[in-house]
């Protein structure tokens, strides 16, 4: 697998759910830090899947099955609460990821070393809205931990290996990341008076196979949407 691949395409497609909040974010500065946060994740994407072939033509032109994306990150948007949970699960492991690999020295490391003060800023917006809705009202509690229980099960996809990206010469250790993502979201969590699921899943995630191209139902209409109008005019230019 092009690791390239994987990682734009997580970039890709959660650029295109935050998107999705354009019009509808419950206050207009957040409507801003969506947004940007969006145009952040796309930048990567396009450096990231220039480097595997045609930006757009991965972009637009691929079927469901030919996307290496994690599940996570093509969830739904649901309500706020449930969308600032994804993001406090992917950007968490994002900005981990990034830190690694841009002390790595391999073949992203340039990428990683200027994405990871982006990510750092993706997490910490996550992470103070987790605390304010967690430790909100009654409502905004229930729903911040409805997110969270829903989602968990989707990310132990992040702590499979991907060719190309890991071992000694990548700076990436999988275990030790899972176990430092997992500290880190557990701390906030925690402070936003909240908890993560327990049971069997509390020590071993189901893992997905969104990185060997298994998406989930909901991933199919984003695809047709996103790919609408460069497939309805093929060939067409500004």
């Amino acid at each position: 697998m092009n690791a390239a691949l994987a990682l734009g395409d997580d970039a890709l497609v959660l650029s295109h759910r935050l998107g999705e909040w354009a019009g509808h974010a419950p206050v207009l500065e957040e409507e801003v830090a969506l947004a940007n946060i969006a145009l952040d994740l796309l930048g990567q994407a396009r450096v990231l899947l220039s480097l595997a072939g045609d930006e757009d033509e991965l972009a637009y032109l691929r079927e469901e099955r030919a996307f290496r994306n994690l599940q996570l990150v093509e969830q739904p948007n649901g309500d706020f609460a449930h969308t600032i949970v994804r993001q406090l699960y992917f950007s968490v492991y994002q900005h981990l990821l990034y830190e690694r690999l841009a002390a790595g020295g391999g073949a992203f490391a340039p990428l990683a070393a200027k994405a990871v003060k982006e990510v750092a800023y993706h997490r910490d917006h996550a992470e103070q809205w987790v605390l304010r809705l967690g430790d909100g009202t009654e409502e905004s509690h229930r729903r911040t931990q409805a997110g969270l229980d829903a989602l968990w099960r989707f990310t132990g996809e992040m702590f499979q290996p991907v060719e190309g990206l890991d071992g000694p010469d990548s700076g990436v250790d999988r275990e030790e990341l899972r176990t430092t993502w997992l500290t880190a979201v557990t701390e906030t969590v925690e402070r936003a008076t909240l908890n993560l699921p327990t049971g069997p899943q509390s020590g071993g995630w189901a893992a997905g196979a969104g990185r060997q191209g298994l998406h989930t139902e909901p991933f199919g209409r984003m695809i047709a949407e996103m790919q609408h109008l460069h497939r309805s005019h093929p060939g067409a230019s500004w």
